[in-house]
């Protein structure tokens, strides 16, 4: 009865890891980099009836901001920002197809720009295949459950602060590299300055010398 029971929880721990392992097989998440006057579009083959969700952030560059495009298999334009820092989109494929999603930069003449995105095609399989039975889940089977959403649930917090504080830190090195660039050119004026009024002060106190000419009779 005990080696039954052992059985058991080795093959609820190993449904377990193999959710966390390939639970998200369905999801793009990607963080690029988008050069100035640059288009990137990413191609996702989706059947009819799925739900899905694009969610994007501007990590670095310029003011955070980008173009994103999202059509459907026939082009029809499902979702367009302009000039977006972050946002989230959910949408239920209406068709089947390859549906295209792109991010703009071309509105940028000189700014670099690095986007994360994150496009999650469907929903999580459930943690056990007979999870939608009649009979109530056992206390194992509800433990494993609620372990796996709260690992979830981490790991979506994670990407978030990640993104946030690469964001942070990019702002931080921007804003040192302006403060150096300031700290420089005041340098450099206060000491045109100095020596402008050095000169200036020195030309007020100098002696001007006469000449004198003595015509004979």
């Amino acid at each position: 009865m005990c080696g039954a029971h052992h059985g058991h929880v080795r093959a609820v721990v190993q449904v377990l890891w193999a959710q966390l392992l390939f639970g998200w097989v369905f999801g793009s998440e990607l963080t690029f980099e988008l050069p100035d006057n640059a288009k990137q579009c990413f191609y996702e083959d989706i059947t009819i009836g799925t739900k899905c969700t694009l969610e994007f952030q501007v990590v670095t560059g310029g003011h955070y901001d980008v173009d994103c495009r999202l059509e459907d298999a026939d082009g029809v334009v499902l979702y367009k920002e302009m000039k977006k820092q972050y946002d989230s989109f959910t949408f239920t494929a209406a068709k089947n197809g390859t549906y295209k999603f792109c991010f703009s930069n071309e509105f940028s003449t000189f700014t670099h720009k690095t986007v994360y995105f994150d496009f999650q095609v469907g929903e999580d399989p459930p943690l056990f295949p007979n999870e939608n039975r009649v009979t109530a889940l056992t206390q194992m089977e509800s433990a494993c459950v609620s372990i796996h959403e709260a690992l979830k649930s981490v790991i979506d917090y994670q990407t978030h602060f990640r993104l946030r504080e690469a964001q942070g830190r990019s702002r931080a090195e921007d804003l040192n590299t302006r403060v150096a660039f300031w700290s420089i050119g005041e340098a450099f004026i206060l000491l045109v300055v100095s020596i402008s009024q050095v000169v200036l002060l020195r030309s007020f106190f100098s002696d001007k010398k006469t000449t004198t000419t003595r015509v004979g009779s």
